[in-house]
């Protein structure tokens, strides 16, 4: 089966990868796992041990030689796009009691499908990505660090997001130009209590000149209660967005 670079195609073949992913999601034989992308269902064949219940979506049709032989009582592959899927729909039938998802991400849209996701406002346990390194790192970075942005805070709010381990990208076929890493990002239960259009609006705002000042990039905000904030943490007022922890964030947004 040969790549399709259109389609972001490259196919995991590192076995000790593919276990060492499959060992890191903590589902129960009750549970329901979402794969997006199986491909040729390297991963997929390590996930139907667990005995849990599986639903793969797939956009390669050209894949159904290797997929459609892994599908029995539990286990159904859809070929769908995954932006354009109805899971609740899917999934409506299936007696489950915890839900779960991993996938081996096409690079170049791996924020909107998580996004998408998001939207979907799906009780998920955990999400297991496979995801290029440098989304990663900003994925999970801290105040501070040049990886820190809006997008870490707006995944931060739902989810604690951890990297559990990089990938070489020798570990595919074909051999991608960039490294790799797996992510978790595992429910939070004691989210921030903020009105979620506007503190995502606020973080948005707060990054979108990143090497400008708060005060620069909130110019359209009451930026006297930001002050007072501000003040309140013994945080200087020429900040940059990029050295504020959420909480800070959170008592800005309730403030305004």
């Amino acid at each position: 089966m040969k790549a399709k670079k259109c389609l972001g195609q490259n196919f995991l073949i590192n076995k000790d990868v593919i276990n060492n992913i499959a060992n890191s999601i903590n589902v129960q034989k009750d549970d329901l796992i979402i794969e997006i992308g199986p491909g040729m269902g390297a991963l997929t064949k390590e996930l139907k041990k667990k005995n849990s219940f599986l639903l793969c979506y797939e956009l390669d049709t050209d894949l159904k030689p290797y997929l459609n032989a892994l599908e029995d009582d539990k286990t159904k592959i859809i070929y769908e796009d995954i932006l354009k899927s109805n899971i609740k729909k899917d999934s409506k039938d299936i007696p489950y009691q915890k839900l779960f998802i991993v996938g081996n991400l096409p690079y170049y849209i791996t924020t909107p499908i998580i996004k998408y996701l998001i939207s979907l406002n799906l009780d998920v346990k955990e999400m297991t990505f496979m995801v290029q390194e440098e989304v990663a790192d900003r994925f999970t970075a801290l105040p501070n660090h040049k990886d820190y942005g809006s997008i870490t805070l707006y995944l931060k709010y739902f989810f604690n997001v951890e990297k559990l381990f990089r990938v070489s990208k020798n570990s595919f076929n074909p051999v991608p130009k960039v490294e790799s890493a797996i992510i978790k990002l595992t429910k939070r239960e004691n989210k921030p209590e903020v009105n979620t259009e506007k503190y995502f609006k606020l973080i948005s705002d707060s990054f979108k000149m990143k090497r400008k000042t708060l005060r620069n990039n909130l110019s359209n905000y009451d930026f006297k209660k930001v002050e007072e904030v501000l003040l309140k943490y013994n945080l200087p007022l020429n900040i940059r967005a990029e050295e504020l922890a959420e909480e800070v964030f959170v008592d800005i947004n309730n403030s305004l």
